[in-house]
């Protein structure tokens, strides 16, 4: 496996953070209501998938959400499997 060295963007007009590798994008898509950041998509082309680019964008989503003190609502499954597998990050899910 090689390590993409691409920076993660926080892209706020499209309310997404991208990594940009070989010339094809990887997202995750968010909406901010009322001080919480629903990430509601994450995409990585197939051809990318497996190098844990998606997991790099959602960091990148949820070290933003944690610096701007937003609560996190997962509403991607790619994320809601993120937020278990770390479980140092439960602090910034919002609670119902």
């Amino acid at each position: 496996m090689t390590r993409e060295t691409g920076a993660v963007v926080h892209n706020e007009a499209a309310a997404r953070f991208e990594l940009r590798v070989h010339g094809l994008l990887c997202i995750a898509q968010y909406h901010l209501i009322d001080g919480v950041m629903w990430l509601t998509h994450t995409e990585t082309p197939p051809s990318l998938q497996g190098r844990g680019l998606a997991a790099r964008v959602v960091r990148a989503a949820l070290d933003h959400a944690r610096a701007h003190r937003l609560q996190v609502r997962p509403a991607c499954s790619y994320v809601r499997t993120y937020l278990r597998r770390h479980p140092e990050l439960q602090d910034l899910v919002a609670q119902p």
